[in-house]
């Protein structure tokens, strides 16, 4: 397209229709979009399991799992090294720096890129989901479509959660969730006007979704038992332990991400990453990919299948051990999950949370019925597993409660799932104020956050209020010459510096006011004599939060900025940082 026939298209769109009824039309696109980018990764997905699973039995040891995963990541890593040169991992992640670090745009080719690194890795038995780069997928098309569009940056904003919307309706055929994931985890302050759009997007691409893969719910799942009132001190217990499993499973990972996240060659990475995979597959097949069969097996009451194609394939008829296998699979697969993205593959946390927690409802219904004290559903405690252990990793329990619901068509359980959802999530707030995808943003203050004030200081940056037209003043002037400066400035706060650049103190005009008149004493005093300490000092890299608990700390109005090697940049005063909120917040509200 011409540049001169795309100007006169947007020019038309401009004159000729609404901007929020074009929302709704953007809104549909991207549910048409997103839900055709879910179902190609899933095909990619399965086409690639179904060749590579041939050479498969299930009645014992795999010599090709210890093959096949090394094989992927690093195929995976070659692509995002030499082909994307950039990193796509992480993409929740990746979305909330977005929103609030980078003006609601995302890269336009992770629109296909991470379809093509996460469908390799997957289908090569990386133990990781494919949610999470579909919801990058889907946030990309959404902004990069606004951006065509020459759309503002809140509009953006909301097209990246239409976009993350309609990956998860989707790719889970679960419209709901889909909303809820948006505004639990993503976390954009939306009123009843910017939720529209995300509906109609969620709708579509479910819509779509049905059309695509048929009517089926993601899992068969039967509600053999309805809820009792009677089972809610079992279903208190299941809530935490999915608690502590989430806990687990954020501290886990955040450390093991840690230990490879040092090591700065990508062979290095590979090679530890794909010895822990391959060897962790070889004797738990259930960790091969994103572990959907097991969590079919454990919702179908068949949970001897989970050891199909194992070293320990036929043990599965005494309890102990099966629990003991299960139990060994819960604990290793935050270490199949880092190794598969620590050693260069791409994928989420999203299906191994799912996949801990139906493992994590079994096994605690399977000891409670060894217990003898009562008896209780073992695929019920599953299925409201999944949702435990999503709720309490991701601190998004509606999320987890209806995404749970919409994947099994579990409805009547809503009080289980409730329950469950809710118990484990404040478990974990107990220990962990962040979600895992949250905790690196908001730990350098990058993350917006439900909280309104929070949200709109992390929108502002240092650059945007920082004062540079106040006069520096050198400490070995003479009071005659700083009356000279003070003469042609219109401020009363003068930095001084040193011939570095350094900054050693400020004066202040009212506390020479009492000498200023005094010519006797101009050659007297020196401004290094005159000067005095600021109350503190504020770092150039310091988020806008940090900066405003500075001025409550030390009740100041004025501060100096510095950067990172003490040299004064300029000033930044609490008044121009409320005039900026104002702006930020009236720009971000609803007309």
């Amino acid at each position: 397209m011409s540049s001169d026939l795309y100007l006169k298209m947007i020019a038309w769109r401009e004159k000729h229709i609404k901007e929020r009824n074009f929302v709704l039309f953007l809104s549909f696109l991207v549910g048409i979009f997103t839900a055709l980018a879910a179902f190609i990764l899933k095909t990619l997905i399965h086409f690639i399991q179904a060749i590579l699973k041939k050479g498969i039995h299930i009645d014992g040891a795999n010599w090709l799992y210890l093959v096949y995963p090394i094989i992927g990541i690093t195929l995976a890593g070659l692509f995002v090294r030499k082909i994307v040169k950039d990193d796509i991992s992480h993409g929740v992640t990746k979305i909330l720096y977005a929103i609030s670090q980078n003006k609601a745009r995302i890269k336009i080719h992770n629109i296909w890129t991470s379809i093509v690194a996460s469908a390799t890795t997957i289908g090569f038995g990386g133990s990781v989901g494919a949610e999470a780069p579909i919801v990058l997928t889907g946030s990309a098309i959404g902004s990069n479509l606004g951006s065509f569009f020459k759309m503002n940056q809140k509009t953006l904003q909301l097209m990246i959660g239409c976009g993350a919307a309609g990956a998860i309706a989707g790719i889970f055929k679960a419209p709901i969730a889909g909303v809820l994931f948006t505004l639990e985890v993503l976390m954009l302050d939306l009123t009843m006007a910017s939720l529209i759009p995300l509906i109609i997007c969620a709708v579509t691409a479910a819509s779509i979704a049905y059309l695509l893969t048929g009517g089926e719910p993601m899992f068969h799942f039967v509600v053999s038992e309805p809820f009792s009132v009677q089972g809610i001190p079992t279903i208190i217990l299941l809530g935490l332990a999915c608690g502590f499993i989430s806990l687990y499973f954020t501290r886990g990972m955040n450390k093991l991400e840690d230990i490879f996240r040092k090591l700065k060659v990508p062979y290095k990475k590979l090679a530890l990453g794909g010895v822990i995979l391959s060897v962790l597959i070889f004797f738990f097949p259930a960790l091969y990919g994103e572990g959907y069969d097991t969590i079919a097996a454990l919702l179908s009451e068949n949970a001897g299948e989970v050891m199909n194609g194992s070293v320990f394939h036929g043990d599965s008829s005494s309890s102990t051990v099966l629990i003991v296998y299960l139990s060994l699979i819960v604990i290793f697969k935050i270490f199949a999950t880092a190794a598969t993205n620590g050693a260069g593959g791409t994928g989420g946390i999203f299906a191994p949370s799912l996949f801990m927690g139906c493992i994590t409802g079994f096994i605690v219904a399977r000891l409670i019925n060894m217990s003898g004290l009562t008896a209780v559903p073992e695929a019920n405690y599953a299925f409201a597993g999944m949702a435990g252990v999503m709720a309490g990793v991701m601190h998004s329990p509606l999320t987890a409660i209806f995404l749970i619901a919409e994947l099994t068509g579990g409805y009547s359980l809503f009080m289980t799932l409730m329950i469950t959802s809710l118990i484990s999530y404040l478990t974990i707030k107990v220990f962990e104020p962040h979600s895992l995808y949250a905790m690196r943003l908001a730990k350098r203050g990058e993350l917006v956050t439900h909280h309104k004030d929070k949200a709109v200081l992390t929108l502002l940056k240092m650059e945007s209020v920082i004062e540079k037209d106040l006069q520096t003043v050198n400490p070995e002037m003479t009071l005659g010459e700083l009356i000279k400066v003070i003469s042609n400035s219109k401020r009363n706060i003068f930095p001084v510096v040193d011939d570095d650049g350094k900054l050693l103190g400020i004066v202040l005009l009212d506390d020479i006011r009492n000498i200023m008149f005094r010519p006797e004493l101009y050659q007297r005093f020196k401004v290094r004599k005159l000067m005095i300490s600021p109350p503190a000092k504020v770092n150039i890299d310091l988020p806008m939060e940090k900066v405003m608990e500075l001025f409550e700390q030390t009740n100041a109005w004025n501060l100096p900025v510095i950067d990172n090697d003490d040299k004064y940049v300029g000033f930044v005063s609490k008044s121009k940082i409320f005039n900026s909120y104002r702006n930020v917040l009236v720009h971000f509200s609803d007309e």
